[in-house]
């Protein structure tokens, strides 16, 4: 069915009328029956309104004003405070014998729809209470479009999600796999990395973008010949000068998405190679020009990068790497992010027994190194 469709259709609403007379009532009921209304409720007590509202949710309230115990103004003052919402509030037409301007302008004032006087006149009403159930269907049907409409948005956005995550989690396995066998370093060090920026009060958002940004911080070591990265021995000037380019180069694949995902990932492959005391590289950054993420991931990459075993090197005792660290801080590194990071060796230290390396690529450790990003 059609929304114009759902719009017109109106016969299966639920219409509450409300009239202390009783030949009032069974006329009413008579005039909707016979237009084609299916689900017509009745009361004779407006003391009832409130429970009869919340048990059918009608889609319109035909309201006496003069009535015992409560008027019709009363009434409807009791239901504006009960359904403050513009939509959780029947369309109320209100019934009344006063001809005067004055009960009118004040019904509508506070909040009736539409207003007619006894004796009705049966077309005039029946044209009334379609008018109003219109409205009413009409604004239904929008708002239920427009719940379908964030439902469909929220999925694409998740979808995009997804699929950034995918892109992150593949490129920065491939730039890993460069010089190391199974790519597990971007594992543990987007989890050191996450555990610092939580210990530095990060948010949740942004601990999210900093666990899956920052598996692309060497990105642009993809850029870098074999025979330097890959080198058994110490780097010559001009090498070690090509090496340094992978900063640049990771920003500029990462360039063209200004995602916050992706934001966040050219932030950190640009920046996580500088130095708190400013000789760092590719801009000599110094102290808090550095973003708070690359002076994260610098100590999180430094201390996974010499705790790991290379084609190239042996891999430190964790000790001598937490010393390294230690001595860095204020030079090499910021020295909150040091202090943050050895407030935290027993959690840094499971981090690395859980994802530790292992000889050979397959599967099961693809899967595991993408799952645990």
């Amino acid at each position: 069915m059609s929304a114009s469709e759902r719009v017109f259709d109106v016969s299966g609403s639920t219409i509450l009328v409300v009239d202390d007379e009783p030949i009032n009532l069974e006329m009413l009921e008579r005039m909707l029956v016979s237009g084609g209304y299916r689900e017509v409720v009745t009361t004779e007590d407006p003391r009832e309104v409130e429970p009869l509202v919340e048990q059918h949710r009608p889609d319109l309230l035909l309201l006496d004003l003069t009535m015992p115990y409560r008027d019709g103004f009363q009434v409807i003052e009791a239901l504006k405070a009960r359904y403050p919402g513009p939509c959780d509030l029947p369309p109320i037409l209100v019934l009344a014998t006063q001809q005067g301007e004055e009960f009118r302008h004040r019904a509508l004032e506070m909040g009736a729809r539409d207003y007619v006087t006894k004796p009705f006149d049966r077309i005039e009403l029946l044209m009334r209470v379609r008018n109003l159930l219109e409205v009413r269907n009409s604004i239904k049907v929008l708002r239920d479009e427009k719940r379908v409409l964030e439902s469909m948005v929220v999925e694409r956005t998740r979808e995009i999600h997804d699929t950034r995550l995918q892109v992150v989690r593949r490129l920065g396995l491939a730039a890993e796999y460069r010089d190391n066998e199974t790519g597990m370093h971007i594992v543990r060090m987007s989890k050191i990395s996450e555990l610092l920026g939580r210990a530095l009060g990060m948010q949740e958002e942004a601990l999210d973008l900093l666990l899956n940004a920052s598996p692309m911080h060497d990105i642009g070591k993809i850029g870098i010949p074999d025979h330097v990265l890959l080198k058994p021995g110490k780097l010559d000037e001009h090498e070690f000068e090509l090496v340094k380019t992978h900063a640049i180069i990771g920003a500029d694949i990462l360039s063209g998405d200004d995602s916050e995902l992706m934001t966040m990932a050219r932030e950190i492959a640009l920046t996580h190679h500088e130095r708190w005391d400013g000789t760092g590289y590719p801009h000599g950054l110094q102290g808090e020009e550095i973003p708070l993420v690359g002076r994260i991931c610098a100590v999180a990459d430094v201390f996974d990068a010499l705790t790991s075993t290379r084609p190239y090197k042996q891999g430190w005792l964790r000790e001598d790497a937490v010393e390294y660290l230690r001595s860095g801080a204020g030079s090499q590194f910021d020295p909150t992010v040091v202090d943050a990071f050895m407030g935290r060796l027993d959690e840094v230290y499971a981090i690395c027994d859980e994802y530790q390396d292992s000889t050979g690529i397959d599967d099961d450790l693809l899967a595991l190194a993408e799952e645990s990003l």
